[in-house]
């Protein structure tokens, strides 16, 4: 019997000052089971720093179409392709391929500076990619405000973002590996 994914619900409160995008999103995410709550936790990051009601959550595990969040325009043309972790060189060019601007999000500390030390020259002359490393203790931190049914502010401001869940908050420094700053 194959192991089933988790549920968790979350409402999103975004005060995003460099967009001026300030909106609730109520969102449910299905973990699976081979997914841990520190990249779940990061998925919603990343929701949250590109957040649009037309934003929505892909079926990444075990289909490379898809990335972890995707925004299509009415034409069904993918705007905007978002990644968590560290993939593979050639499906980062096929997402550039496929999207108007394609992100992605690196965690982990050491294994991500080894991730982009083995494929960032490969993309040195990539116009619509943006890879954005995690300091190190991001990750866990966020984890750790894992819960089931979640309540969750992120307020974003020249490239930082603070994230509560009404006991602890985290900042976050956005790094850019490359992309704008």
């Amino acid at each position: 019997m194959a192991l089933k994914s988790t549920i968790f619900k979350a409402e999103l409160q975004i005060s995003d000052m460099d967009r001026g995008y300030y909106h609730d999103h109520t969102v449910t995410i299905a973990r699976h089971p081979s997914e841990t709550d520190e990249r779940m936790m990061v998925r919603l990051l990343a929701f949250a720093l590109h957040a649009h009601e037309a934003l929505a959550f892909g079926n990444k595990i075990g289909n490379d179409d898809e990335p972890d969040l995707w925004l299509k325009d009415l034409t069904g043309a993918i705007e905007l392709w978002i990644d968590v972790g560290q993939p593979d060189e050639k499906l980062v060019r096929r997402a550039c391929g496929r999207a108007r601007q394609v992100f992605i999000y690196s965690y982990s500390g050491h294994s991500a500076d080894v991730w982009w030390g083995q494929v960032g020259k490969g993309f040195e002359r990539t116009r619509n990619l943006t890879v954005i490393n995690l300091p190190a203790a991001v990750s866990p931190a966020l984890a750790k405000m894992s819960q089931r049914t979640m309540k969750l502010q992120y307020t974003i401001l020249d490239g930082q973002v603070w994230v509560s869940d009404g006991n602890e908050t985290v900042l976050v420094d956005l790094q850019p590996f490359i992309g704008p700053s």
